[in-house]
């Protein structure tokens, strides 16, 4: 990676991410993360099998070395689709100048995977318009996904085993951790 070569620190703070993950209405406990220490002659805890909840919402999430830029939330019925991709990274981009002027200045490192959306033409060309550069990397790497590794644990972590009755309420928890940046 010749960004990264050339100044490692650089790198790192003109780099943005993104990713989605699902994020449930009612995701239960693991096995592991419910385990309790008991005597060998207590009786066992009766542990009823759960199914995750049918309510989810699906979560766009945009972050740098600083933290949460974007959070944006599909709607029921949509799609991510090019139309759709393409007007979040123009918020990001209106993100970015309020709050980042440097990293809008010197151009965006803009890392993503390799969904359809993602890799279609009219989003190569946005991509473009707004200033972004998007690292080349290999497809099915496993090292390219930062938010799968260091954001996403940590957020379903703190929602793991809460329920909550609608997308409004997963929406105003994940909103409150955010503001806590507490994973």
């Amino acid at each position: 990676m010749e960004f990264f070569r050339l100044d490692p620190n650089d790198f790192l703070s003109r780099l943005v991410t993104m990713n989605e993950t699902w994020l449930y209405h009612y995701d239960p406990e693991t096995k592991q993360r419910s385990m309790e220490w008991r005597h060998s002659g207590s009786p066992r805890h009766k542990k009823f099998r759960v199914q995750k909840s049918a309510g989810k919402i699906l979560a766009s999430i945009f972050w740098d070395q600083d933290g949460i830029l974007l959070i944006d939330y599909l709607s029921k019925g949509q799609t991510v689709n090019t139309e759709y991709y393409s007007s979040l990274l123009v918020q990001l981009k209106d993100i970015l100048r309020e709050k980042c002027r440097g990293k809008a200045t010197k151009g965006v490192l803009f890392l993503h995977d390799n969904a359809p959306a993602h890799r279609a033409l009219e989003t190569q060309k946005k991509l473009t318009y707004l200033g972004f550069h998007c690292p080349d990397h290999p497809p099915y790497s496993p090292d390219l996904a930062p938010s799968v590794y260091h954001l996403f644990p940590g957020l379903k972590r703190q929602l793991k085993g809460r329920h909550f009755l609608s997308d409004t309420e997963v929406i105003a928890a994940v909103g409150d951790l955010v503001g806590q940046t507490a994973f």
